[in-house]
C-alpha cells in the first residue's frame, strides 16, 4: 500500500495521526493517509511565511517555468492521478482522466499569464503606474467534488503571482492533493507549497491564522459564511466560490430530444456533484409532458456503477453525509412531486443514487429550493415566460444558469435577465480557465480563473510620480 505524506517546509512527513479514506463505490476504507494536528498546521504556515520573501523576489519567468514543470509532472503521472481520483472520489475513470489533464492544462493557462505594470495615467504633470504585488501566504481550501482541478484554479495564480501556499483538501478526498504535494516537494523551494489534511477540525485555525494573507475557498455556502466570519478579525483577502441552484430555462421552440439529452448530461455529470450542475429545469406547458418523458427515458437507460468499470456513466455520491442528505431530499420529492425515474438508493454497497427525475413539483419544495448535489432533477412547468424568469431568479443562489432555444437572439435576451454570474446559451458546463468565473448573491465573493482571477492573488499598488517641472 502506498504511503502518503504531508508536505511541510519542503519535507514529506507523517501526520500526527492517520485517518481512513473511504471508497464511495464500496462504502469502506481502501487507504489510510496522514492527519495533521494544529502544531503541524502552524509549522506549515511558518514554512510558507519564511519562504515568501525569496519566492516573491524570484523573477516571474522562473515561477512560470516551475508551474509548467508541475503541469508536466502531473501529466506524466496522469494514470496514477486518475486512478487515485476515481477511488477516493468515485467518478468514472474517464472523467477522472479528463480532470487530471484539465488540471495540467489549467496550470499551463495561468503560467501563460503576466503581471506587467500598467500605466493608468500619463499627462503633463503626472505618471501613474499600477503594479501587482503578491499578498503573502495563501490558504487554499478545496472541496471533494473536483479536488484536482479546483486546486489548480488556486495553485496556478497564487504561485505565479509570487505567493506561498498551504493546501488543505476535503477530508474525504485528500490523496490527490497529497500526490500534488509529492511533486511540489521535488520541484519547488522548501516552504513554497505545503499540504495539510484534517477531519474538518483545522479549517477555522487556518482561516483565522494571523500569518495567512488570503483564503481561497471552494465549498458550500454554509461553510463559506463561516470562512468569511473567520477572516473578518484580520481582514484577510478572501475568494469564496460557493454553492448554486442553477436553473435551465427551456424555450418553446427547442428540439425536445436534443435539448433533453444536453440538460440530462448537465444535471448528472459527476453524479450531479458540480456547483454549476443543472439542478432545476423550467419547461413550457406545450412540451412539458414530452420533455419529462424523454428525461425519464435517459435516466432509466443510464449506467450507474463503480468508476473503475468502463461502462459506468454515473458513479456514486462521494460521501455518506451527502448520501444521507440526498435520501432526505428524495423523501421530500415523493411527498411533493411525482418521481418518474429513479427515486431510491441502489440496493448494493456504496453510496449510489440513480439518476432521478421529478415532475409536477412546486418551487417551494426542498428538492427545488435546495442544492441537491446529486443526479436528481426536478422539472417545473410554466405558461408565462416572464413568470418563469422571475421563478428562476427567486433563489438565494446565483452561480450559473442556462437558456435553451432555437432563436438564439431571443435566448440571449432571456439570458441577460438571469441573475447569475455565468449564463450559458444552448450549452452547459463550458468551463475555461481563461474566463473569469464568479457567483452572485450567496454563490460567492470574488473571481476565479481568467486575468481577474489572477489579480485576486495580488495587491494593486499605485506609484504616482510628479513629472519634472510640474507645478
Amino acid at each position: 500500500m502506498k504511503q502518503f505524506k504531508l508536505l511541510i517546509g519542503g519535507k514529506l512527513v507523517d501526520g500526527a495521526s492517520t485517518m481512513d479514506v473511504i471508497n464511495p463505490a464500496k462504502g469502506e476504507a481502501f487507504q489510510t493517509c496522514p492527519r495533521a494536528d494544529e502544531a503541524q498546521l502552524n509549522e506549515a504556515v511558518a514554512a510558507a511565511k519564511a519562504a515568501f520573501p525569496a519566492w516573491s523576489a524570484r523573477p516571474i519567468d522562473e515561477r512560470r517555468e516551475l508551474l509548467l514543470a508541475l503541469a508536466d509532472a502531473i501529466e506524466a503521472r496522469a494514470d496514477e492521478f486518475a486512478e487515485t481520483l476515481t477511488l477516493e472520489q468515485g467518478k468514472p475513470l474517464q472523467q477522472a482522466k479528463f480532470e487530471t489533464m484539465g488540471t495540467a492544462g489549467t496550470l499551463r493557462v495561468f503560467a501563460g499569464m503576466s503581471l506587467e505594470p500598467k500605466v493608468v495615467l500619463d499627462d503633463d504633470t503626472s505618471k501613474v503606474i499600477e503594479h501587482r504585488a503578491p499578498l503573502g501566504v495563501v490558504a487554499a481550501i478545496t472541496p471533494w467534488n473536483f479536488p484536482l482541478v479546483l486546486l489548480a484554479n488556486k495553485l496556478g495564480p497564487a504561485l505565479l503571482a509570487g505567493n506561498t501556499m498551504v493546501l488543505k483538501p476535503a477530508p474525504t478526498t485528500p490523496l490527490t492533493t497529497l500526490l500534488v504535494g509529492e511533486l511540489c516537494a521535488e520541484l519547488f523551494p522548501a516552504g513554497v507549497v505545503n499540504t495539510i489534511t484534517d477531519q474538518n477540525d483545522l479549517g477555522g485555525v487556518l482561516t483565522a491564522h494571523p500569518d495567512v494573507a488570503k483564503v481561497a475557498f471552494t465549498g458550500s455556502t454554509a461553510t463559506g459564511k463561516k470562512v468569511l466570519s473567520s477572516v473578518a478579525s484580520t481582514l484577510k483577502r478572501v475568494t469564496l466560490e460557493l454553492g448554486g441552484n442553477d436553473a435551465a430555462l427551456v424555450l418553446d421552440d427547442v428540439d425536445v430530444k436534443d435539448v433533453a439529452q444536453k440538460i440530462f448530461n448537465g444535471a448528472t455529470f459527476n453524479a450531479g456533484q458540480i456547483c454549476v450542475a443543472i439542478k432545476r429545469v423550467y419547461v413550457p406547458d406545450a412540451i412539458y409532458d414530452e420533455f419529462c418523458d424523454e428525461l425519464a427515458r435517459l435516466a432509466r437507460e443510464a449506467v450507474v456503477g463503480e468508476g473503475t468499470d468502463p461502462s459506468t456513466q454515473i458513479g456514486p455520491i462521494q460521501n455518506r453525509m451527502q448520501f444521507e442528505k440526498v435520501k432526505e431530499l428524495l423523501e421530500d420529492a415523493k411527498a411533493n412531486g411525482k418521481i418518474i425515474a429513479g427515486g431510491e438508493p441502489l440496493s448494493r454497497p456504496g453510496y449510489f443514487i440513480p439518476p432521478t427525475i421529478v415532475r409536477d413539483v412546486t418551487d417551494d419544495s426542498r428538492i427545488v429550493a435546495e442544492e441537491q448535489f446529486a443526479p436528481v432533477l426536478p422539472v417545473l412547468r410554466y405558461s408565462d415566460l416572464d413568470d418563469a424568469i422571475a421563478r428562476v431568479n427567486d433563489s438565494i443562489y446565483g452561480l450559473g444558469g442556462t437558456v435553451w432555444g432555437k432563436d438564439v437572439e431571443r435566448a440571449q435576451a432571456v439570458a441577460m435577465r438571469i441573475n447569475s454570474g455565468t449564463v450559458w446559451v444552448n450549452k452547459h458546463l463550458d468551463m475555461n480557465p481563461m474566463l473569469p468565473f464568479r457567483g452572485s448573491k450567496q454563490s460567492g465573493i470574488g473571481v476565479e480563473c481568467g486575468e481577474e482571477g489572477l489579480y485576486e492573488y495580488t495587491q494593486a499598488r499605485l506609484v504616482n510620480m510628479a513629472k519634472p517641472g510640474a507645478a
